[in-house]
């Protein structure tokens, strides 16, 4: 065996090898039973990060469309700023979640894409991602309340009311915004032992709130969110090491929540949603099956019909053709790709697109062969002459396909990553695999006559 094949075995192992270990995380996990997944949870964080990742389309989950209130955005603060401030706010909060994999995307001017994979509370999570998180601290005023009620509200004040309907009189400007906060946590406590959510005010932050406490002991100091009072508590002391608390009657879900909306912080302007739709998983194993039976069957078909056509030639084109979907879905597990139906499309495209390239190579072969050459000399030939058609062929799908890349979004992009990467492969499989197969039989006998 010559230096020159031994080179090309040792990268084809060096490849499957790598395909093996991408590969090998995902099938280990899943063949473990419900059970033992749920006892492995803390110890499966090396392991998840190679899993094959589904996308909202097949592993069901949340798509959400959010629109930025043009109308309230800030003096100073353009569209464009809100927008971005919004988006890095969104992935604070889903990430505190522990959503894995979302998708948050601007779409137009004003609109938000937010896409939750795999979601298993939708609602709770359209309480956190659509909640604005506007945190106010404001002094009440409770000897005007009366004329307030009535009507006559002060100039500087404003009318609130509390989740049970009860009225405060506070001033429209307030003494801290949750923009100084450094910290909410979960915490159980008080009176009922009950969850409550505690602040803590970074270092500017402490010292505004201990110099409004010790300017207004006595009085009570309204913590006000997105409009509405959670407490009024009355200030008793001064307060300087920039602490505060949240009460109200909590569940530990939504302090959590109100936690985790509070430590990534308030938008810069209202967020209304605009659609969202929940996918099951139902429809997600749905399209996932269907998905693999369509891969299957165009998978069957081709391989009966390479043999019956090719022969001992087939058998090799469908060996590469086997090794080209193995190679294709463990790198996309390597990159940790995120798979969704229009990818599951392009893999069932990669599958006629791997095997034209060997017809191409037979055809020409079979060419050489009438023309009365060698053996040797006429598969040499042939993948001398077919090889620049094949790479002209892919190197144009090649750009259409970095193009929908670029300028794709959500499963666009997801075509566009298994078209790419299927081009690749089969270009391996199909050329370099096959010609080194071929090369390695050749050298074993002589043939007369060759089987395609």
């Amino acid at each position: 065996m010559s230096t020159r094949i031994q080179i090309r075995i040792i990268i084809i192992l060096g490849v499957l090898f790598l395909g093996f270990y991408s590969i090998y995380p995902t099938l280990s996990w899943y063949s473990k039973d419900e059970l033992e997944r749920e006892n492995l949870i803390k110890l499966r964080d090396p392991i998840v990060d190679k899993i094959l990742k589904l996308g909202l389309d097949l592993k069901g989950g949340m798509h959400l469309v959010l629109e930025i209130e043009e109308s309230k955005i800030p003096e100073g603060t353009t569209v464009e700023d809100a927008v971005l401030r919004a988006i890095e706010i969104i992935r604070n909060r889903v990430d505190q979640f522990g959503v894995s994999e979302p998708l948050i995307a601007r779409q137009g001017k004003k609109w938000i894409v937010v896409q939750l994979p795999g979601i298993k509370d939708p609602r709770s999570a359209l309480e956190i991602i659509g909640k604005t998180a506007l945190l106010e601290f404001k002094l009440v005023n409770e000897e005007k309340l009366k004329d307030a009620i009535e009507g006559k509200i002060p100039e500087g004040y404003e009318l609130l009311e509390s989740e049970e309907g009860e009225k405060f009189l506070v001033k429209k400007e307030p003494e801290i915004t949750g923009s100084y906060l450094k910290d909410a946590r979960v915490r159980i406590g008080g009176v009922y032992n009950m969850p409550y959510v505690s602040l803590e005010f970074n270092k500017e932050g402490a010292k505004i709130f201990s110099k409004v406490t010790s300017e207004n002991i006595n009085r009570r100091l309204a913590i006000i969110l997105d409009g509405v009072v959670k407490s009024a508590p009355v200030i008793r002391t001064r307060i300087p090491d920039g602490r505060a608390i949240i009460e109200g009657n909590f569940t530990m879900d939504e302090a959590r929540n109100l936690a985790i909306v509070l430590r990534a912080g308030a938008f810069p302007a209202p967020v209304k949603v605009i659609e969202n739709r929940t996918i099951g998983p139902t429809l997600g194993s749905d399209s996932i099956r269907k998905g693999v039976n369509a891969a299957l069957i165009g998978g069957v078909l081709v391989i009966i019909f390479m043999i019956i056509r090719y022969k001992l030639g087939g058998i090799l084109a469908d060996f590469a053709l086997i090794l080209d979907l193995f190679l294709l879905v463990s790198f996309l597990a390597l990159l940790k790709a995120t798979l969704t139906l229009p990818g599951v499309a392009g893999i069932i495209l990669t599958i006629g697109m791997a095997v034209d390239a060997n017809v191409l190579i037979y055809e020409r072969i079979k060419e050489e062969l009438r023309a009365g050459k060698t053996v040797r000399s006429a598969i040499d030939s042939g993948y001398d002459k077919a090889f620049h058609t094949i790479m002209d062929a892919n190197i144009t799908t090649l750009i259409a396909a970095i193009f929908l890349f670029q300028f794709g979004t959500g499963p666009i992009k997801g075509f566009a990553v298994t078209l790419t990467l299927g081009i690749i492969v089969s270009m391996f499989t199909a050329i370099f695999v096959t010609k080194t197969i071929w090369e390695i039989i050749l050298g074993r006998r002589k043939w007369e006559r060759l089987p395609i």
